[in-house]
């Protein structure tokens, strides 16, 4: 019971992190955050989008954050560190807080979700996924409306190592939106292997005819 109560505690710490960090680097590109335990102290590597604004001129943003994160937090000696996100279009988290925040501007839902839809692909990505949620229309009920485009694995362990989850809110006038992305960087290799069967087989035939 008191080891899980150690794992609620440093959960609910990690959750905390997050979310302040969210909100101070938003304009930054703020992705998410790994929190490692080292033999030195407590390692926070922060993945954004333009690294250079939370580091700050000569690194004197990152050394006051490391100070606020230890007072704030109470993590024993953090070591804080950036890596930039080199393709934000292909990071779920940072295209599901542009969402919103194009939903937050007053930019029509589907309009959102189409631009966003095309954009990742031709980022690179396998296939994208959006859900929004909410009072999409500003009338008094909730709505819910997925889009998607290219595939998407839902389950098993393709889901869990090549599709990316990320969420976001808009606050608008008529409440509180939802929105859900889920992205898939890579294909399947069997999938592409079989095409690439199936091709060498088509180009087979036509060259015997």
């Amino acid at each position: 019971m008191v080891i899980e109560r150690v794992f609620v505690k440093e959960g609910i710490k990690r959750s905390n992190v997050e979310n302040f960090l969210a909100k101070k680097f938003e304009k930054a590109g703020y992705s998410h955050t790994e929190i490692s335990r080292t033999p030195l102290g407590t390692r926070i590597l922060i993945y954004a989008n333009k690294p250079g604004l939370v580091v700050g001129r000569s690194g004197k943003r990152i050394f006051e954050l490391t100070e606020e994160i230890k007072e704030k937090f109470g993590f024993e000696n953090p070591l804080l560190d950036v890596k930039e996100v080199e393709n934000p279009l292909l990071d779920a988290q940072i295209v599901s807080r542009r969402v919103a925040r194009a939903l937050e501007k007053g930019t029509n839902f589907k309009k959102v979700a189409n631009y966003y839809l095309q954009r990742v692909i031709e980022a690179g990505a396998t296939g994208i996924e959006i859900k929004i949620g909410g009072k999409l229309t500003g009338s008094q009920r909730s709505r819910f409306q997925k889009f998607r485009q290219g595939f998407v694995a839902h389950s098993g362990d393709y889901a869990d190592k090549l599709v990316e989850k990320g969420y976001a809110q808009a606050l608008v006038k008529a409440g509180v939106i939802g929105v859900q992305i889920r992205i898939m960087k890579e294909g399947i290799k069997e999938f592409i292997y079989k095409k690439e069967i199936k091709k060498k087989e088509e180009m087979s035939v036509e060259g015997s005819i």
